[in-house]
């Protein structure tokens, strides 16, 4: 808590927007964007092995959470005031630190795809910057974002080093799609477990069951991918691509909007709305979008 101390009479209202504004490259807008633009249009490898690693190591996060549940800053120390435009994304416990997982599975797989090192740099810096924030706004302390880091950094090193090997033949691919499906039905027990025994309130509970969901959409989405799909991300215009890029994202829109109408707000809802979610990013626009848009010639 000292180092919040610090750091809050460092702070400055230009200083707390522009902070503010560094955080939402950690919040799940701003993940999700880059990563459909990756996987649609882009590079559906490079997107998926960011993928992998971002919710296994969001799941890991969400278990953290629910397990040690430990307090946000300004609960530990009623007098310590956060940046309050920080605190309505703030949700679930503090450690660790969910904005940092994100940017660093994102943006951090990102820097160690890239070629050069200017653009290498970039991509750390985000990461850095963003974790920074978090401790900036008074929304977590160093613990909770190192934690993260270390984290999301274990989950990358393993993507790079084991997936190529898991996914190389349709036997061990069918092995990891049933370890996958498994670890995501662990989190959601777990979960509903604490929930039960009344160890964890449900506002508290929310987006570990949001993250099991997505995990489950991942999953599933993958493996329709890789065995029965197989989409192609290029398009013979550039403008193809915008449409179908925006076109996608309204969808998400859409769904987003619908599905709690008909769901509701329990904690079933919730994983329900995003496994669907999710496995219409993997595979289910994907395959309306591959019925519309013309392949590209082979050279």
């Amino acid at each position: 808590m000292d180092f919040l101390w610090f750091l809050e009479n460092l702070r400055t209202p230009a200083a707390d927007q522009i902070m503010q504004f560094i955080t939402y490259l950690g919040e799940e807008t701003a993940v999700i964007l880059v990563l459909c633009l990756l996987y649609w249009c882009v590079s559906k490898e490079l997107a998926l092995k960011i993928s992998f690693s971002y919710f296994l190591a969001g799941l890991a996060v969400q278990t953290l959470k629910v397990t040690l549940r430990i307090p946000r800053p300004w609960v530990l120390d009623p007098a310590f005031p956060p940046v309050e435009s920080a605190v309505p994304a703030a949700t679930g416990y503090s450690f660790p630190s969910g904005h940092t997982q994100s940017a660093a599975c994102l943006y951090g797989s990102l820097g160690v795809h890239a070629s050069r090192k200017s653009i290498k740099f970039l991509f750390f810096a985000v990461v850095i910057l963003v974790g920074f924030s978090r401790m900036y706004l008074g929304c977590h302390t160093p613990w909770d974002v190192l934690a993260s880091l270390a984290i999301s950094a274990l989950f990358i090193w393993l993507t790079q080093r084991l997936l190529p090997r898991l996914i190389a033949r349709p036997i061990r691919a069918r092995i990891l799609f049933g370890f996958l499906l498994l670890v995501c039905l662990g989190v959601m027990v777990c979960a509903l477990v604490l929930l039960n025994c009344g160890l964890l309130p449900l506002a508290y509970a929310a987006d570990c069951f949001k993250a099991a969901g997505a995990g489950l959409g991942f999953t599933v989405g993958w493996y329709l991918e890789v065995t029965r799909l197989r989409f192609q991300t290029a398009a013979p215009r550039l403008w193809m691509q915008a449409v179908k890029f925006l076109a996608g994202i309204l969808g998400i829109l859409v769904l987003d909007a619908l599905i709690p109408l008909i769901t509701g707000e329990c904690v079933i809802a919730k994983i329900i709305k995003y496994f669907i979610l999710v496995l219409w990013i993997m595979v289910i626009y994907p395959a309306l979008f591959s019925r519309v848009v013309p392949p590209c010639p082979k050279k």
